[in-house]
């Protein structure tokens, strides 16, 4: 996510990514660019699922969502709003969540978890330098 975000603004991002439709298809197509592969048996063949843009395998009934086993798993608030936040922190690294909870006029702790999550998944992926990851910790 990164990368994608290091090249727009802050008003194209907005126009990207303004709805629930629009960010679910982006997971869609970034999360099965390589093709749909049931987790569950392996099987590549798959019809829509119960859930808009989810798949479901047609071998063993296994049904995943688009944001399952993405940074959005789970995430109670609306995908746009954590869309916006993933922006946010890949774009300023730097920035606290209680100026993300400005921002975005969400609670500042929902934020603080969110912002956590995403910097933990950067660590993993290796996107940050060390620097950066030091002076984010020092903010969280």
């Amino acid at each position: 996510m990164k990368k994608l975000f290091k090249n727009i603004d802050i008003k194209e991002f907005d126009s990207r990514f303004s709805s629930e439709e629009q960010c679910l298809k982006f997971l869609v197509n970034n999360k099965w660019k390589n093709g749909f592969i049931c987790r569950k048996c392996g099987h590549t063949n798959y019809c829509e699922g119960q859930v808009p843009f989810s798949r479901r395998c047609t071998k063993c009934k296994h049904q995943e969502s688009a944001t399952a086993h993405t940074i959005f798993h789970r995430c109670k608030i609306p995908i746009q709003e954590a869309f916006k936040i993933t922006y946010l922190v890949c774009t300023s690294p730097n920035i606290s969540s209680y100026e993300i909870s400005r921002r975005i006029d969400i609670r500042q702790m929902t934020c603080w978890k969110f912002k956590k999550k995403i910097t933990e998944c950067i660590d993993k992926r290796g996107d940050l330098n060390v620097i950066q990851k030091e002076e984010i910790k020092q903010k969280i």
